[in-house]
């Protein structure tokens, strides 16, 4: 448990931290809260005539591989955008999409978005944050203090990231065919919203275009949160203390969906209240310069 709420602490602090940086972080925050770009439709086949209706069929049968290798390029597009949206200018949410017709990603742009997400600045940022905190409350303390002891929880912050998403974001979605996206809902009540950001760590999208359970998620946390016990304290190595990191990691997944889904109501909100104190400072400005009285002439 002193590990989810360092974790938890870490994240709330870089979020008070970072609120009030929105005029930097308004730019890659609007991103975030725009579907992705729409790709170039594909040309509509002419209206067969009577003297084309024979060679339609062969046509078809032609552009039908073309189809598959347009969809690919288009997912890997849409990957690509996803690859620069950020909170606060700083929390990456490459596993993010506001677009509901997203097409599937493949098993390698899986394995190409958990890399991505991975050696990104923010997950270290994060890890170094929870092992700070972590050293000021001395967990862990078979680990120590001073460097070597920073360095203990830093590896082990890191570790528990890293292989949760590897397994949670690229293995088991590979192999069950589940996509690891979160699914910005955006319009809706705020209840609705909320609810539909809570089930994301349990509810997941197919592959196909259906949704169901999702299993890697809550498989590759628990998997995680097993091979932690290999390099965490003997004191850690316990059943009980497996199974719940890897349902406590997951829980904290909707924290995460969460700030994700609202915060781009959180950016609009501070937006407006902050058009509105300039447009209050001008026309105070502006009442102060006409109230000045005339120059008077010289030698009056």
């Amino acid at each position: 448990m002193a590990r989810t709420s360092c974790i938890l602490a870490a994240t709330a602090a870089l979020f008070f931290v970072g609120v009030p940086s929105f005029a930097s972080g308004l730019t890659t925050t609007a991103e975030l809260a725009l579907p992705d770009a729409p790709s170039a439709s594909q040309p509509q086949n002419p209206t067969p005539t009577a003297g084309s209706s024979s060679s339609q069929p062969a046509d078809t049968a032609a552009a039908a591989p073309q189809s598959a290798e347009a969809k690919r390029k288009q997912a890997q597009e849409q990957l690509e955008q996803q690859e620069h949206q950020r909170v606060m200018g700083v929390m990456a949410t490459f596993n993010t999409t506001r677009n509901q017709n997203a097409l599937p990603l493949s098993a390698g742009q899986k394995f190409q978005l958990f890399f991505k997400s991975s050696t990104d600045p923010w997950p270290f940022l994060l890890a170094g944050v929870v092992s700070g905190i972590g050293q000021a409350d001395d967990s862990y303390p078979e680990w120590g203090q001073g460097a070597q002891g920073y360095a203990k929880r830093f590896g082990g912050a890191y570790s528990d990231a890293f292989i949760g998403n590897f397994f949670g974001n690229a293995v088991l979605p590979s192999l069950w065919h589940e996509d690891p996206r979160y699914f910005q809902k955006g319009t809706g009540s705020s209840t609705s919203r909320f609810l539909w950001a809570a089930s994301s760590t349990v509810w997941c999208r197919r592959d196909k275009g259906g949704w169901g359970p999702n299993y890697a998620n809550v498989a590759g946390n628990l998997i995680g949160a097993a091979i932690a016990r290999t390099y965490y304290p003997p004191s850690e190595r316990t059943v009980s203390d497996t199974i719940s990191d890897g349902l406590t990691v997951s829980a904290e997944g909707v924290v995460g969906a969460e700030l994700i889904e609202f915060w781009p109501d959180l950016v609009r909100h501070y937006k407006r209240k902050h058009d509105q104190k300039l447009a209050r400072q001008q026309a105070l400005r502006d009442a102060q310069s006409g109230a000045q009285p005339s120059p008077q002439p010289a030698g009056q």
